[in-house]
């Protein structure tokens, strides 16, 4: 294996695919990354077992074909220290992996790429072309209600719901719920359901922008595929049964608040300052036209924080999280939020207004 490449032209791919590098090593060869050389085509894969990254870059001039692994980290820190616009010359020596630039070298170790595992792929159920700034909001909307090494396995990631007309994504930690639907146009009989693991989920956020390129995402038994010009993304998908999230939402609610959301997320941020750090417990007092924020902690310190929205109803007292309530109003981008209550101890509704179809719950605590 031989070929030239300069710095930029190989630091993007190798970027791109180290998300998937496993760092508490169980086998060595998955700290590697396999390099094959072929048809003017360099390709770069990393994966954990439970996330597959490929990327490719054209190669121009005289090259020659072949493959092997080598360290990830070693060799993307090795293309990071060199200069912009770097001209990297790379080929196989005997048992190493030479990489030569006008002014250092470098030989790497390397592992034979047989033993590069790949991540088995099964039939595909579903496959539909998506925009990329899309399915990225699907994730940034509702990624941060993922609970965290639960015990109840298949909530340490998130659902992707085929439809007929909507890609709808899910997340709930048992304590909150985030919900974002998208419409798109599917040839699908019944529904499909997909649970991405969190780090499969945090690894395709990553690599998504904000743009208008079309990708292809393909849901098979076992595993997701996003594909790309420039990488495809493969994850194993999480064997479980998610709620049935639809049972969650609160229905019937009849104390609707519209409130700015800046003012709401400011107020909740000053009152967290003196909330009970342990259990961050705040007390929305609710009355018409306004709402009053009340913290405290065992230190007998206190904090009040008024503020006015548009409401007229019954009085309310209700108690939340206020981190939960702070990363809802982190993650809407309009300006005003609607927060529909029914009781004291019932879930509440968050929404956007006239901004989408995002829905977030939060369960009330007692105070």
């Amino acid at each position: 294996m031989r070929f030239t490449i300069t710095r930029e032209q190989l630091l993007a791919p190798l970027q791109s695919v180290s998300g998937a590098v496993e760092k508490r090593q169980t086998l060595p060869i998955l700290s590697n990354v396999l390099m094959v050389v072929d048809d003017s085509k360099l390709s770069l894969t990393a994966t954990d077992l439970e996330i597959e990254l490929k990327a490719h870059v054209d190669l121009e001039g005289e090259f020659e074909p072949g493959e092997i692994t080598v360290p990830a980290r070693k060799l993307l820190d090795i293309i990071k220290s060199l200069g912009d616009g770097e001209s990297v010359k790379i080929e196989m020596g005997e048992n190493r992996l030479r990489i030569t630039t006008p002014g250092s070298r470098f030989n790497l170790s390397t592992m034979s790429a047989n033993e590069f595992p790949s991540l088995e792929e099964t039939a595909s159920l579903a496959s539909l072309s998506v925009k990329q700034h899309t399915l990225k909001e699907l994730i940034e909307k509702t990624q941060f209600a993922m609970a965290q090494q639960d015990v109840r396995y298949y909530l340490n990631g998130m659902l992707f719901e085929f439809t007929e007309d909507y890609l709808t994504s899910v997340a709930t930690d048992g304590h909150r719920l985030a919900l974002c639907k998208e419409r798109v146009k599917l040839e699908l009989d019944e529904t499909v359901n997909a649970i991405i693991p969190r780090k499969g989920v945090a690894e395709l956020g990553r690599l998504l922008e904000h743009s208008e390129e079309t990708i292809t995402l393909s849901l098979g038994s076992n595993h997701i595929k996003v594909t790309d010009s420039d990488y495809s993304f493969t994850s194993k998908l999480v064997d479980g049964r998610f709620p049935e999230y639809e049972k969650v939402l609160p229905r019937n609610g009849d104390k609707v608040v519209i409130a700015d959301r800046e003012v709401l997320k400011e107020s909740l941020l000053r009152a967290s300052i003196l909330c009970n750090e342990k259990f961050r417990g705040v007390r929305f007092m609710l009355s018409n036209g306004q709402v009053r924020l009340h913290a405290n902690n065992p230190e007998q310190e206190e904090a009040e924080v008024e503020f006015s929205v548009d409401y007229q109803g019954q009085d309310l007292e209700i108690g939340f999280n206020v981190s939960y309530m702070i990363d809802v109003m982190n993650t809407i981008k309009t300006e005003q939020v609607k927060l529909t209550f029914i009781d004291a101890n019932s879930s509440t509704l968050i929404e956007e207004v006239d901004g989408g179809e995002s829905m977030y719950v939060v369960m009330p605590m007692r105070l």
